[in-house]
């Protein structure tokens, strides 16, 4: 059984900066794409970041490029998302998404981890 958990969530003042992980936990053979996604209050969840496996291809969406850096630690199945230069557009719901290699291999998402950025 695979299952994909957020944290790093909170509360930060505009212009601060948050690191949020995943960790996935089961039998995993290896994670292949990973990716963030984020919905906002009222809007439809969307993709931040993925990276893939093959090749290392990394891409970012205009809203984040430049602020926000996808990293993974494949030892220990986990990624994370570091976000900085936060401002209060970021408040959402953040998601994590992965493509697991499994006994049962396919898509994973986390629960979510709430991030509220003040002005």
């Amino acid at each position: 059984q695979v299952q994909l958990v957020e944290s790093g969530g909170g509360l930060v003042q505009a212009g601060g900066s948050l690191r949020l992980s995943c960790a996935a936990s089961g039998n995993i053979i290896r994670m292949d794409t990973i990716a963030w996604y984020r919905q906002a209050p009222g809007k439809q969840r969307r993709e931040l970041v993925a990276e893939q496996t093959s090749g290392g291809y990394t891409k970012y969406g205009d809203s984040v490029k430049g602020r926000f850096i996808i990293s993974r630690d494949n030892a220990k199945n986990t990624f994370h998302l570091e976000m900085n230069s936060l401002n209060p557009e970021d408040t959402a719901v953040y998601f994590c998404y992965a493509y697991i290699v499994a006994a049962a291999s396919g898509h994973y998402w986390g629960q979510g981890t709430q991030v509220s950025v003040t002005s």
